[in-house]
């Protein structure tokens, strides 16, 4: 039987209920896309700078690795990538103020103050040594993550280019993802805090890339194909898709791949829970639009979200998340996706927008562990207009967990999120922080952090209420949210 009227203002009351077991959460709750339009400045920046070549982009990766200090091994990525420009006398050093050689890059960059007058009144630090909070807050970070292009140059385009400035080649992602660890760690400058195989990942994103290059088929797994569809101009378009898995029994995935075509402002895989009703499974094979080309909710199509499990999803263009080793997500039989598109067109024509998955499929007997999903949820609350509000909730595990993700989630009111292990030994000690509600991080643990049943975190968020009315927890993203997320395995 289809719904009643009276069915909307019970959602916020079955939302509640449906975060008790999803599968697996790496993306963001689709309701929180309900919000304003993207209306930022477009990125302009210098071209000529941009286009000042910093030596030779055919540069090799360095293959003498120093073993036992993370910072060694970072600055020989500055020596390969980045000191031909950031060197005593050139104009690049001269305009940025930073000098990068192996005599003095340590002391420039660790804990000082950025020459940029934006990054500076946003509270950067060129690098910062304070854990978790220093990831988003180092401008270092945010200049050399090119997979985060698109972000950068709408949000933040008074910071400059991305360095290595085009149209040289960014770092690799074993490179970024070293340097990565290294500020997660607190940027010390001895110590080993990040494993150096990370840098025989090679490959790297490609700026300002036009051509989409579609995903193989995995060799052992399926794949998932949406669109190409239409992103209609001057607005964005988000919609599900409802798809079986055609598995006739269940299945193990330790990886999953995604690749989206440039214009994607977020992609994310749902599963449906147990308890939702026959008259909210979708229809396979049609588009359900949250909005239509006007703008205009389609509320009918809303209605399934309640029920909505996560899976996986991203933010960015090219996704590629590997379980650690032994550990996977079980799909159950006969499963079926939801699967989320929500796209971003600024141009005065329409455009493409088109995503691949790959789910690879594990060896069921090389599985030790199967994936748990964290969901720490607190939807009681009141933010009081006019007020900025801090709320803090404790959350515990009622069994031994090894944490290896973790992801907040919240709307436009938030400023901070933050995470600290509550309880046994390491109570207090901070292991999250964002600072960005639109692009929180995805936090990966390696090894991943082991918690007693009845340990577990404590969640500190902070909110700007600037309307003139109070905000509690709900579904549109004029509401608000508390949520970490994440991924462990018990013992």
């Amino acid at each position: 039987m289809p719904p009643g009227p009276k069915i909307l203002p019970l959602v916020a009351e079955h939302l509640a209920h449906s975060y008790s077991r999803p599968m697996q959460m790496t993306g963001m709750n689709v309701l929180s896309r309900m919000r304003r339009l993207i209306a930022k400045v477009i990125w302009l920046g210098s071209i000529a700078a941009m286009t000042t070549s910093c030596g030779d982009d055919d540069r090799t990766i360095n293959s003498t690795v120093v073993q036992g200090s993370t910072w060694l091994q970072v600055q020989q990525i500055f020596e390969t990538n980045c000191t031909s420009c950031h060197t005593q006398g050139t104009s690049q050093a001269r305009q940025s103020g930073l000098i990068l050689t192996d005599d003095v890059a340590y002391a420039q960059l660790v804990g000082q103050a950025p020459k940029n007058p934006a990054a500076l009144a946003d509270g950067l630090l060129r690098v910062g040594a304070d854990g978790p909070v220093s990831l988003p807050t180092s401008l270092l970070w945010e200049k050399i993550n090119a997979p985060n292009e698109d972000h950068f140059a709408n949000d933040h385009p008074e910071y400059g280019t991305l360095m290595p400035p085009p149209p040289q080649r960014p770092l690799t992602y074993g490179e970024l993802e070293l340097i990565r660890k290294w500020i997660f760690a607190g940027a010390p400058e001895t110590g080993e805090v990040a494993d150096v195989a990370l840098l025989e990942n090679v490959d790297r994103y490609t700026y300002g890339a036009e051509d989409f290059v579609a995903l193989s088929p995995p060799v052992r797994g399926t794949q998932l194909h949406l669109g190409p569809f239409e992103v209609f101009s001057q607005g964005e378009r988000e919609f599900f898709y409802y798809q079986a898995l055609e598995n006739d029994e269940p299945v193990y995935i330790d990886r999953v791949e995604i690749a989206m075509r440039q214009g994607s402002h977020h992609f994310i895989l749902y599963g449906f829970s147990e308890r939702t009703p026959d008259w909210v499974t979708p229809v396979e094979g049609v588009f359900r639009d949250l909005r239509d080309d006007e703008g205009t909710p389609i509320l009918a199509n809303y209605l399934a979200m309640p029920f909505h499990q996560f899976f996986v999803g991203t933010q960015w263009p090219a996704f590629n998340m590997d379980m650690p080793e032994g550990v996977a997500l079980k799909i159950p039989a006969n499963f079926a996706f939801d699967m989320n598109a929500h796209y971003v067109n600024r141009s005065t024509s329409a455009a493409t927008g088109e995503v691949f998955v790959n789910l690879h499929y594990a060896d069921p007997g090389s599985i030790e562990h199967v994936a748990e999903v964290i969901d720490f949820n607190n939807t009681d609350f009141s933010l009081p207009a006019g007020q900025t509000t801090t709320l803090e909730q404790v959350f515990t595990f009622d069994e031994r967990a090894n944490v290896f993700q973790l992801f907040s989630h919240a709307h436009e009111l938030n400023t901070q999120f933050r995470v600290e292990i509550a309880g046994g030994a390491r109570d207090g000690e901070e292991v999250y922080f964002s600072n960005d509600w639109e692009h929180p991080p995805i936090v990966e643990y390696d090894p991943p952090m082991v918690l007693e049943s009845g340990e577990g975190f404590r969640l500190i968020a902070t909110y700007d209420n600037t309307r003139v009315r109070d905000v509690a927890f709900g579904l549109l993203s004029t509401d608000e949210m508390m949520i970490l997320f994440g991924l462990y395995y018990p013992d």
